[in-house]
């Protein structure tokens, strides 16, 4: 299913949400204006404000609250992704050049703190003072799982641990966000926002592993970005994980780590791609998702959840 019909109930306000991005790009300085409309006017699934809004129907749903929650989730998602490019080194995200490559790091990283603290603002503006506080956590979170990425160093004993928490702070924090945020602004009760922030976590889990395994069996003009990026920019993921426990043998991990070497990364990718790790992934990605949808099992029975339901399956299935 396709996400126009998944965002089926929430179409109204998702649009809602767009336009408040867009305000948030209207400023008066010309250089700044350019760089918040180069970053948030992109071809964003906007996965997150669908989550925040679904959640917020189940109860009382309030758009004055859940439209600008929905919409500091995105920016916060657009600030990490701007900075992490930076940390990264990356040239292109979303089949274009990214912020740092198009502007210039120093830019990049301002642009990044004023996204920060203009999600910020929106998120103040709910009022809630739980809400605030969850994001302030979940920026808390992000930025020191990335901290300690800058850290790593692959070591196959504790490799499988340290990938499962480190996207646990990368992605699945900023979707329990989303979900759960919506579940406080929408008056739920407290084991249904309990059940959302589960879902949240665990479908998080799974967006990142479906991710992680697209970049070594997507095209280039699918993801958009080059294929095999993560092993370039030094990131081991759950495919390579997976690979190295069932090739003890093979070095082709720590070879790349260690060159940084197109050829090697190449070979790398090819060897990862034709393996059983692959499969392996997408299991345990469908074992997250499963978990997700049986979270909310006991949430009222709605077209809000099918949406949710729908979603999970989503993550799983798409190709970019």
């Amino acid at each position: 299913m396709g996400l126009n019909k998944i965002y089926a109930p929430i179409a109204d306000d998702l649009e809602e949400v767009e336009r408040c991005l867009q305000e948030a790009a209207q400023v008066d300085d010309p250089l700044l204006a350019e760089l918040l409309k180069y970053a948030v006017e992109g071809s964003g699934k906007r996965l997150r404000p669908a989550f925040t809004l679904l959640c917020g129907k189940f109860y009382h749903y309030n758009p004055a609250l859940l439209v600008p929650m929905a919409a500091a989730v995105e920016l916060l998602h657009t600030a990490t992704l701007v900075h992490d490019d930076i940390v990264d080194h990356s040239p292109v995200r979303r089949g274009k050049p990214t912020v740092s490559h198009a502007f210039g790091e120093n830019r990049a990283l301002l642009l990044g703190d004023y996204l920060f603290a203009k999600a910020g603002r929106l998120c103040a503006d709910t009022d809630n003072l739980k809400v605030i506080k969850l994001f302030a956590q979940t920026l808390m979170t992000i930025s020191g799982g990335e901290v300690r990425q800058t850290a790593f160093t692959f070591d196959l004993k504790t490799a499988r641990d340290y990938y499962y928490s480190w996207i646990s702070a990368k992605t699945a924090c900023l979707f329990c966000l989303a979900c759960e945020s919506g579940a406080i602004l929408g008056q739920s009760p407290e084991e249904a926002i309990t059940a959302m922030r589960d879902y949240g976590h665990n479908l998080g889990m799974a967006f990142q592993i479906a991710d992680d395994v697209l970049d070594f069996v997507g095209e280039q003009g699918e993801i958009g970005k080059p294929v095999g990026s993560d092993l370039t920019e030094g990131a081991v993921t759950l495919p390579s994980i997976l690979y190295a426990e069932s090739h003890p043998d093979d070095d082709i991990i720590k070879t790349v780590l260690a060159s940084k070497d197109a050829r090697d990364v190449a070979r790398a990718v090819e060897k990862i791609k034709n393996s059983s790790s692959i499969g392996k992934c997408l299991d345990i990605a469908s074992d997250f998702c499963s978990r997700a949808c049986r979270a909310i099992e006991k949430l009222p029975d709605s077209i809000f959840r099918s949406s949710l339901v729908d979603l999970a399956n989503y993550v799983i299935t798409r190709r970019k």
